[in-house]
């Protein structure tokens, strides 16, 4: 495994994805601010509404939450540690990574997260357990499972655990966090949270190990591209071959590879024209 140092006090570059999902976050931050402030009535419930409440999810049909619930955040001094996490982390990546990469990542883990918490509210009502009124906000999802991801991949990487001055491996942090969402997980904490916390830190691993090197929006693109190429490659072999019939009633022979493209040897060939 590759060593990449230590991760030093000073910010990483503000770029790419890094700045996207800083100012996504920020905006949204702000705005929900500035709303809650302008319409205090208007607004009380604009967190269960945006939030992931799995409940609402599946029965009031708010499909718009897994995609919302992550740019809802509670607490200024919590907002400004999460969008400071996800500087330095999503940085880093972005350091090694293209940032469709980052992004892909990031938005993959979100939505795995809250895929597990809908399957953990799922297998207590099987159980017949309620886990109703369990809100999912912020974006921990996506920051828990790129701190995993970093950790498993990148384990050497020293973080500094600020303010301390002191500094702690990315495998041992990564494993530190898992090991309180398991001790949530099992020990009567938010279980919803810890294990969609879980949950995410499994997609952003699955998404490492298959995710195109470029991006899965580049990756599905040039999976698109392809399969157009292919369509528009078949129909000039077919168009070939209904071309070759036609000079063959004709008196004369044409003929065509398998690419749909006149044979260079026919160039010369004089006889081709019986």
């Amino acid at each position: 495994m590759p060593s990449y140092g230590s991760m030093s006090l000073s910010f990483p570059d503000f770029r790419g994805a890094t700045r996207r999902l800083v100012l996504w976050n920020l905006i949204a931050f702000f705005a929900l601010l500035i709303a809650r402030l302008a319409f205090p009535e208007a607004t009380k419930g604009i967190g269960y509404l945006l939030g992931f409440a799995p409940e609402a999810f599946l029965h009031h049909d708010y499909l718009w939450q897994p995609f919302t619930y992550s740019l809802v955040q509670i607490g200024l001094l919590s907002t400004l540690l999460n969008l400071l996490g996800l500087w330095f982390i999503a940085g880093f990546l972005e350091k090694i990574h293209s940032e469709n990469w980052v992004l892909g990542l990031y938005i993959f883990s979100v939505l795995g997260t809250a895929a597990a918490a809908t399957a953990i509210y799922l297998s207590a009502l099987a159980l017949g357990h309620s886990l109703a009124g369990a809100l999912l906000t912020g974006c921990f999802g996506g920051l828990f499972s790129m701190m995993v991801v970093i950790g498993v991949h990148y384990g050497d990487v020293e973080f500094m655990l600020f303010p301390l001055p002191i500094s702690i491996k990315a495998r041992y942090l990564a494993a530190i966090l898992a090991l309180i969402s398991f001790a949530s997980l099992l020990g009567g904490g938010d279980r919803v949270s810890a294990f969609a916390e879980l949950g995410g830190a499994l997609t952003g691993l699955v998404y490492f190990q298959l995710a195109p090197r470029r991006g899965l929006t580049v990756g599905v693109s040039e999976q698109w591209y392809g399969l157009r190429n292919s369509f528009y490659r078949w129909k000039r072999r077919r168009a070939a071959r209904k071309f070759e019939v036609y000079m063959r009633s004709q008196g004369r022979t044409i003929r065509f590879d398998s690419k749909g493209r006149q044979r260079d040897d026919d160039h010369d060939d004089k006889s081709r024209w019986n």
